[in-house]
């Protein structure tokens, strides 16, 4: 059975306010922003689902305590059929090194499209898995079975303005601007009237 990620981005005024008025509210939906179904990106982000090499940013740690009235409602109408949940604010997020290389190579052969400048921007893991049989000889079914770990580390097919290698995934590539950028964009608008520590992303998986 699959897992999807539900939640919203919520935020709170932290400018000219008194201490006790600090409640945090529901800002956007996360459906709204994001539609997909990424177990790398939930476990680089949240620990959740899909192990990968790097320590995820804000593993499991449940729903906040201060949690918006709608995260809480919406969350808690899952019952026991949540798989869990977590929240990140936008300051994290805003200090994460994207860049950061996984300490171990992929288990997915990684494709690459020369962009519009020349250089090589991952397109996808374990795409073009015709094409790439027709490079490497090594059939799919091996591929899938995580065979291109018997290549080393930089080992590449090049194919045109593709290019096919084995490498560590930087984190970046686990939650790629394509699908998550949308959510970055309103999280950093809001920061820009209520702080970096005033926006936040809350989640759950079900």
């Amino acid at each position: 059975m699959g897992t999807d990620i539900y939640g919203f981005i919520e935020c709170r005024w932290d400018r000219w306010l008194d201490e006790d008025d600090r409640s945090w509210n529901k800002a956007a939906d996360i459906a709204d922003l994001y539609n997909g179904r990424s177990y790398a990106a939930f476990g680089s982000l949240f620990g959740v689902r899909e192990p990968t090499t790097f320590p995820p940013l804000a593993d499991c740690r449940g729903l906040p305590e201060d949690a918006s009235q709608e995260s809480r409602t919406a969350f808690e109408a899952w019952g026991r059929d949540s798989r869990g949940s977590s929240w990140i604010t936008w300051a994290e997020l805003a200090a994460v090194n994207w860049d950061e290389l996984a300490t171990e190579v992929d288990d997915c052969v990684h494709e690459y499209r020369r962009g519009a400048d020349g250089t090589w921007e991952l397109y996808g893991r374990n795409t073009g898995l015709t094409r790439f049989t027709e490079l490497s000889g090594i059939a799919e079914a091996q591929v899938l079975r995580d065979a291109v770990r018997a290549n080393p580390e930089g080992t590449e097919w090049p194919d045109g303005d593709r290019l096919f290698r084995v490498g560590p995934l930087r984190r970046r590539d686990t939650v790629p601007e394509s699908d998550w950028g949308a959510v970055w964009a309103v999280m950093r608008t809001l920061a820009g009237l209520h702080g970096d520590e005033g926006v936040r992303l809350v989640v759950w998986f079900a």
